[in-house]
């Protein structure tokens, strides 16, 4: 599992944006907030629309010792079921990645995104009203944003729902959490949600095949120290947590409660579906969650 691999676990966010689309800032501050913040990288997705040029924000010149970052963008393309532009996010694109042509659509961006070889993700689905249809037509998606910073304040942060629904479906997908940020006066405060990437190196090459191989955590607060399985029990250690979740399919939760809980042992053998998850959540309601464990059946 992603905790006994060789390496450590880097901090970044994966959905950002600068004054190159619809953000506040410039790529060097945008990226300043979250290496001030103690990240370790950053992906600025500026929006890939004609307003704004078409931009992939080359962030090599804001790489250093300690902190580095992916190029992406966040694409669109027509049309999903709610009759809204496809928002999808795409890290480790090429430069000249190409602009799309007017007939192409949400799903053949994204195939043709993964295959110059980014990491592919479906933007805040809530806030999107992506259906499960919508959401299995994007078939090239390496895994869905569950946690949304930004679309929080429109009670639309949350989409573990539709990643619930696919998953049961048996589609292999991750989940990763992110801001959305674009550093505006009304905006929430950034570095609110992120994911925690165990690579061997801080390099973008060694970040994208951990990002797209499952090798993560997500969080917006707790840390994950450890989570293997033993049996038909899954062991957890974690920062103090006042409850430890384990959810799957049909029949419900396993769940630890208790005040600074460091540790614990949950039963998945009551589970009738192939995976399940863990959650954290501390005293100030902060959540931390693995991806998806597929479970020896």
């Amino acid at each position: 599992m992603t905790f006994d691999l060789p390496g450590r676990f880097w901090r970044g966010n994966l959905h950002t944006h600068s004054n190159l689309s619809d953000g506040a800032r410039s790529p060097r501050e945008t990226a300043d907030v979250y290496r001030d913040a103690g990240y370790d990288f950053v992906a600025i997705t500026d929006h890939f629309r004609p307003e704004y040029g078409y931009p992939i924000t080359d962030t090599r010149d804001l790489r250093a010792d300690g902190f580095t970052t992916l190029i992406g963008a966040e694409l669109h393309a027509p049309r999903t079921e709610a009759g809204q532009q496809w928002h999808i996010i795409a890290a480790g694109l090429p430069l000249d990645f190409a602009r799309p042509s007017d007939a192409e659509t949400g799903p053949e961006l994204a195939r043709r995104a993964r295959a110059a070889g980014a990491f592919v993700g479906m933007a805040h689905p809530s806030a999107s009203l992506l259906t499960a249809a919508d959401a299995e037509s994007l078939d090239a998606a390496h895994s869905i944003e569950v946690q949304n910073a930004l679309s929080e304040r429109e009670n639309r942060g949350d989409s573990w729902h539709l990643a619930d629904v696919l998953l049961n479906r048996g589609h292999r997908l991750t989940t990763y959490a992110a801001d959305d940020a674009h550093l505006q006066p009304q905006d929430p405060p950034p570095c609110q949600a992120w994911v925690h990437v165990r690579a061997e190196a801080l390099e973008p090459d060694a970040l994208l095949t951990a990002l797209k191989a499952g090798h993560f955590y997500s969080s917006t607060g707790p840390e994950l120290y450890d989570v293997h399985l033993e049996g038909d029990a899954i062991v957890v250690r974690c920062s103090p947590a006042t409850k430890i979740l384990l959810t799957g399919g049909h029949p419900g939760a396993e769940l630890a409660q208790g005040t600074d809980l460091t540790e614990c042992t949950l039963s998945w053998s009551l589970f009738r579906g192939r995976h399940c998850r863990i959650t954290v959540e501390d005293a100030t309601g902060h959540r931390a969650w693995t991806n998806p464990i597929h479970l020896p059946r």
